[in-house]
């Protein structure tokens, strides 16, 4: 996972080179985090190469933006086309897209006064973010010392910049811990997400997932999921989930862009069913890597074709 076959940067309406797609030192976004940003993936399908859910993506982008007041000077239109124009002029097949929206340089101070909102993205390619053996085996969780933050202090349904240094807090101390993902309670004491998951549990088959009241980002990938389940005759329950919840469960998954669906076996050392991942997260799973390659009719609308320009 890296960077070195990008080598051109969609920046405010045109293609520049990756050493030309800088940003200066004093930049709004540098001193405060004053930014929002989205995580969307391209698969490879017979068709050629497709977004998954550009559309739901991009009207979230907006309405992060929205919510910190940042107004995103181009219509969502000019910025699907730029997603589009950066992963074609990459030569990408697959990728990871990341739009950035953000203040950049212009009278210092916290309220980003006269600083003008640029927009950037990067694409490249990234394999499955916790490893093809933590979406095939299932990944080892920890329970984090740090708390996410309440929609009181920070918009939970917005996905800022800023805002993620609390996750990025708490994935670090996973990993020092020997952990391969963290999961973090809310201001209640239950279980909100992952620093970049939402979490799904199975019990006698029911998936019970929380939603925005956990203080929890609204994932794409969570509600793909919950249309997916829905689809395979599934229960789905939502409402707030305790600890005790996960320890009684059978199976549970990770869901996210970069994690994509990823099985949890063990929490805090204590396995979680049969420490391995279960027959409908394997469903689920299955279904979900089909529709992104355009192998499931049903879920074409879901899937934003690159095209040749």
């Amino acid at each position: 996972m890296s960077f070195d076959r990008t080598q051109w940067v969609w920046h405010n309406g045109e293609i520049v080179p990756w050493s030309g797609a800088g940003v200066h030192l004093s930049a709004n976004i540098v001193q405060y985090g004053s930014g929002v940003f989205e995580g969307i993936r391209c698969y490879e399908t017979d068709k050629g190469p497709a977004i998954f859910r550009l559309e739901e993506h991009v009207d979230r982008l907006y309405s992060s933006a929205a919510k910190y007041d940042i107004a995103i000077p181009l219509p969502a239109s000019s910025l699907k086309d730029g997603v589009c124009e950066a992963i074609r002029r990459n030569g990408f097949t697959s990728c990871y897209i990341r739009p950035v929206c953000y203040y950049g340089s212009g009278r210092p101070g916290i309220c980003a006064e006269r600083c003008p909102v640029n927009i950037s993205i990067l694409v490249w390619p990234w394999d499955p973010f916790l490893g093809d053996q933590g979406q095939k085996y299932g990944v080892r969780v920890s329970l984090s010392k740090w708390v996410k933050f309440h929609s009181s202090m920070l918009p939970t349904t917005a996905k800022a910049c800023g805002g993620y240094l609390n996750s990025m807090l708490a994935a670090r101390d996973a990993r020092r811990r020997g952990y391969d993902e963290a999961l973090l309670l809310n201001a209640e004491g239950n279980l909100a997400e992952g620093p970049t998951e939402n979490i799904f549990i199975v019990h006698e088959d029911r998936l019970i997932t929380n939603d925005e009241s956990s203080s929890i980002l609204l994932g794409i990938t969570r509600d793909s999921v919950i249309r997916i389940a829905h689809d395979l005759g599934y229960a789905v329950e939502i409402h707030q989930l305790r600890l005790g919840d996960l320890a009684a469960a059978s199976e549970a998954f990770l869901t996210g862009t970069a994690a994509e669906i990823t099985p949890i076996r063990e929490f805090e050392g204590r396995p979680i069913g049969m420490a391995c991942p279960g027959p409908v997260t394997l469903k689920i799973q299955r279904a979900f890597l089909a529709a992104t390659s355009g192998r499931l009719p049903q879920y074409h609308s879901w899937l934003h074709f690159v095209g040749s320009g």
